[in-house]
């Protein structure tokens, strides 16, 4: 529930005040229910300026307390997609099992490095089993799936034994090469831009409000999680007195959705349902009063950060924002404009 805090300690006002307002829905509090001890000096000419200083003074001193803060969490993750080493084959190649969506149908023949437990990393690739198409016959007609596919040690191993000697074991965790690549044109191209590109955003925004030494009307923390691709990066470490909270993630570029890489992408609704109404209605009003490029989509195959920290119990209004990227979970592609897009918008919705 909504509170409105009066800046007076007059009971009979406070009586009168309620009754006006009974209909609103919200809780109505004097000051000194609010737990705001204050002595405003008014020095204003007219009754009028008076209660503007001391209405102002006491949002000054509520918006300090965690409780009537109405701060709001920008979110985005630093970890990424890739892999563990569940078994280790007779042959002594390695077979996977995935860390979040990494989807083996386009991890192919991707170069990938083994980090094992005492420090040593490997260099591998990930490839099909028999990959050699002179070879399999049924190389085109087999399902890439972690069954059928395995990494391949650049090390002179020819069984299960020669690859325990190098240190490796099961639960070793194998990361993909993102070869990323920045074309002169303006597109980024490379694995785990989600939600690497949106983390460099929130540096970026961070830095712009430290420099230019900019006061912003409410107070803004920036989390960045690790936990996002396995489900339950955001469900934790929320502060005291937020009251919203933004996922700056990759927005969805794909068949049926207006987005495009340029573009900063609001999410309307995702697989766990739609967001906030007037956080929505706030970005888009945003964009629009501050000619951003921009696209309202609904995201079918997706979940957020903020949808963890709402299954989390966290009551708060929440949204999703972010530059366009497509081939998600692939080899992605975006944009500088997109990024652009994206810090402008936090620029116009928050300051």
């Amino acid at each position: 529930m909504e509170k409105i805090i009066f800046a007076t300690g007059n009971e009979h006002k406070m009586i009168e005040i309620r009754a006006i307002l009974s209909d609103l829905g919200a809780e109505i509090l004097s000051q000194k229910e609010a737990g705001i001890k204050a002595d405003v000096v008014e020095d204003g000419a007219t009754f009028e300026e008076n209660a503007m200083i001391k209405a102002t003074e006491i949002a000054k001193i509520a918006n300090q307390m965690p409780e009537y803060k109405n701060a709001v969490v920008l979110a985005a993750h630093m970890d990424t997609l890739g892999g563990m080493v569940c078994q280790i084959m007779d042959n002594g190649h390695l077979k996977l099992t995935n860390i979040g969506g990494m989807n083996p149908n386009n991890a192919e023949a991707e170069n990938c490095k083994v980090y094992t437990k005492s420090g040593k990393v490997y260099d591998a690739t990930f490839q099909l089993e028999n990959a050699s198409v002179h070879v399999n016959g049924e190389y085109s007609d087999t399902k890439r799936t972690y069954e059928t596919m395995e990494a391949i040690l650049d090390e002179p191993v020819k069984n299960k034994e020669d690859v325990k000697k190098l240190g490796i074991m099961t639960g070793d965790f194998v990361c993909f090469d993102p070869r990323t690549v920045v074309t002169e044109s303006g597109y980024i191209k490379s694995r785990f831009l989600d939600d690497k590109f949106s983390t460099a955003i929130l540096l970026g925004y961070a830095k712009y409000l430290k420099e230019k030494e900019i006061q912003t009307e409410r107070t803004i923390y920036v989390l960045i999680t690790s936990y996002e691709e396995v489900g339950h990066g955001g469900c934790a470490a929320i502060p005291d007195g937020v009251t919203e909270m933004i996922s700056v993630d990759m927005g969805c570029v794909g068949k049926g959705l207006e987005c495009d890489e340029t573009m900063v992408s609001i999410c309307a609704k995702d697989s766990m349902g739609p967001y906030d109404y007037q956080v929505v209605s706030g970005l888009i009003k945003a964009a629009q009063e501050n000619d951003i490029a921009f696209a309202v989509d609904v995201y079918p195959h997706y979940g957020s950060d903020v949808d963890a920290a709402l299954k989390a119990g966290y009551d708060m209004k929440h949204g999703l924002i972010g530059p366009g990227v497509y081939a998600s979970h692939g080899y992605e592609r975006s944009h500088r404009d997109g990024a652009k897009n994206t810090l402008k918008l936090l620029k116009a919705y928050l300051g």
